[in-house]
């Protein structure tokens, strides 16, 4: 993926003003990059599709609200704000927000998303 960065190094962001900011019922953008990483900071109300990623886990962090992660085979995580997880690559899994949820996730820059229909 080559999204653009909204805020280089040694600026200081407000991650609760741009949660704030959205409102759009889906809304993920690149906060920074860390390394070959990047900390996104999604808002969104919905199911996201079913996916996973081949290369990369990836580290959830609610902030606001309750993020469901469906997992293959049935499970369910639910997190709650100030709680995470961390989705080992090549789990495949959907996020569900009940209601208006914004967190934050840390993955690899570059990593490939695949959808399974």
């Amino acid at each position: 993926m080559n999204e653009p960065v909204r805020y280089p190094a040694l600026q200081v962001v407000d991650l609760e003003a741009e949660g704030a900011k959205v409102t759009d019922s889906y809304r993920n953008m690149v906060i920074n990059r860390v390394n070959g990483s990047c900390l996104r900071l999604a808002v969104f109300d919905g199911n996201y599709r079913w996916h996973y990623h081949p290369k990369s886990d990836e580290l959830f962090i609610v902030i606001e609200g309750c993020l469901a992660l469906d997992l293959e085979g049935g499970r369910e995580l639910h997190l709650h704000p100030w709680q995470s997880v961390t989705i080992p690559a090549m789990t495949v899994h959907r996020t569900r927000a009940i209601g208006r949820t914004v967190n934050l996730c840390f993955e690899e820059l570059a990593a490939e998303t695949v959808f399974v229909e």
